[in-house]
């Protein structure tokens, strides 16, 4: 089976940081390693099945079908796909205005 490489953009690694910050000075520094361990890893599942999350709804209606989305807990993982590469763009809450956060980093 062919292994594709999994590349954080700089955004998607913001968002990483910025979860673990959220997490350890809300609940605990514990709970945080937990989970920015547990969503790498689950980036990191894209090596061998990329294609394995669907197109994002949000941007299926206005006809951009080239991102697609994996889930993990509340967090929505949203990345492109290419020959070779997994590219993962952003980690968002899914509690949040997705769309409008979308808009703002995917579609610019």
């Amino acid at each position: 089976m062919k292994q594709f490489d999994v590349v954080f953009d700089n955004l998607a690694e913001d968002d990483l940081f910025n979860i673990y910050v959220d997490v350890a000075l809300n609940d605990s520094v514990e709970r945080a390693d937990r989970l920015f361990a547990s969503l790498r890893r689950t980036c990191l599942k894209l090596k061998s099945l990329p294609l394995r999350g669907h197109v994002l709804p949000e941007l299926l209606e206005v006809g951009v079908v080239e991102f697609r989305e994996i889930r993990y807990k509340p967090y929505r993982i949203i990345y492109s796909v290419d020959a070779s590469k997994v590219y993962v763009h952003c980690v968002l809450d899914g509690r949040r205005d997705v769309q409008t956060l979308l808009e703002e980093r995917l579609l610019r």
